[in-house]
């Protein structure tokens, strides 16, 4: 596994809904899916457990040394790998309030593993893990230093072990050690933000407190002035809780053309929507304005690297980020652009058309978070064991 060979991989998704949906596929062997009803995520783990041990796989086998398990908040305390204990979990509960949308999934999760394997040490690798190593000035929001330390409210980050893989293998595409590297990674899905990474540690990312703020995402509207609250609130009329509700599940892409799918809002683009034509240039605007930023903080940029769901697959929304930076030494061949590949890859020219040297290269790199969070899980119980 930790070669990235899988003795398996699937997914559950729909979970709690009607017409549940788990793929399975055993390392060689093919795909095997089943259409249920999941009521919980206990219901769907067990389910997992069963496809599994019809491989010779199951949740008993002597082979498996831990399980890992992705928690977006760890606030400032869990700054790396952790063995979860129940004083680590009250910790996660407590964080809910600053990732309503995650954490309590992450708990149910890490409860039923718990409970199936209870002798297995469970590990959880934290989304804001990556980000901590952010300089103060960065991480800081401009506000009542008092108040924000009292409230622990800071720019966090999020899509850590996203952004910690996709940097490190953007680094080995280019031939070179990760500490020599500066990359800004793209991380562009329904959730979506980006990441200034210096030899190897982050120095900045969109995402703050929570994961509302930076760029334009699928259901939430990203970067926004705190105004707009108090405007929707005293002259709107709207409770917290509904403006709460606005900003992270009807805005973004959906807000602003009724379709958070990049696929149907290119599509309705294309053929001349104007709604939806508003919402792709917007949400491309935003990405090309924290690229510029991100330039500007890093000083030099060896290669910008675009991943998750959009990132890898919308070749209409690189060649749209990239437009005419030229200057800055950005460019996407077209042709390299339009291939359709699962392998990470140099999507620039050596040369720009204006005949200048392309200095940043541009990349498609397929994310992998499960090998990030069953790599930092493994060395982890490794050193432990070791210890």
């Amino acid at each position: 596994m930790l070669d990235g060979a899988r003795p398996a991989s699937g997914l559950v998704e729909r979970i709690g809904e009607t017409g549940g949906r788990l793929v399975h596929t055993p390392r060689g062997g093919a795909e095997r899916e089943a259409v249920q009803a999941f009521p919980d995520h206990g219901a769907a783990l067990k389910a997992v457990a069963e496809e599994l041990a019809a491989d010779g796989l199951g949740l008993d086998s002597p082979e498996l040394a831990a399980i890992g398990h992705r928690v977006v908040h760890g606030g400032l305390r869990f700054t790396e790998p952790t063995v979860i204990t129940d004083e680590v979990l009250r910790e996660i509960r407590r964080l809910i309030p600053v990732a309503p949308l995650h954490n309590p999934a992450n708990i149910t999760g890490i409860e039923v593993a718990r409970a199936l394997r209870p002798d297995l040490p469970q590990v959880a690798v934290f989304d804001t893990a990556f980000h901590a190593s952010m300089p103060e000035y960065a991480a800081r929001y401009a506000i009542d230093r008092a108040v924000a330390d009292e409230h622990r409210v800071r720019r966090y980050g999020f899509h850590g072990t996203s952004h910690q893989y996709v940097s490190r293998a953007t680094a080995r595409l280019l031939g070179k050690d990760p500490a020599e590297v500066n990359v800004i990674v793209l991380h562009l899905g329904n959730g979506a933000s980006a990441s200034a990474v210096s030899g190897g540690r982050c120095v900045d990312t969109s995402m703050g407190l929570t994961p509302l703020e930076g760029l334009v995402m699928g259901t939430r509207s990203g970067d926004i002035d705190p105004g707009v609250v108090f405007h929707l609130h005293r002259v709107g009329g709207l409770s917290i809780d509904e403006i709460d509700d606005l900003l992270n599940r009807r805005s973004g892409l959906l807000g602003l053309c009724g379709d958070n799918d990049m696929r149907e809002i290119m599509r309705r683009a294309d053929a001349g929507d104007p709604d939806a034509r508003l919402a792709f240039d917007t949400y491309v605007h935003r990405v090309r304005k924290y690229i510029g930023g991100y330039y500007a903080v890093l000083g030099r940029v060896d290669a910008i690297a675009f991943t998750a769901g959009v990132g890898e697959n919308a070749a209409p929304v690189r060649a749209a980020v990239t437009a005419d930076l030229e200057e800055l030494g950005i460019a996407v061949d077209p042709e390299l652009n339009s291939v359709r590949s699962r392998e990470p890859r140099i999507i620039s020219p050596a040369l720009l058309p204006s005949g200048g040297r392309a200095r940043v290269a541009v990349a498609v790199v397929p994310t992998d978070e499960e090998l990030e969070i069953a790599r930092q899980t493994f060395a982890l119980v490794h050193r432990s064991a070791e210890n």
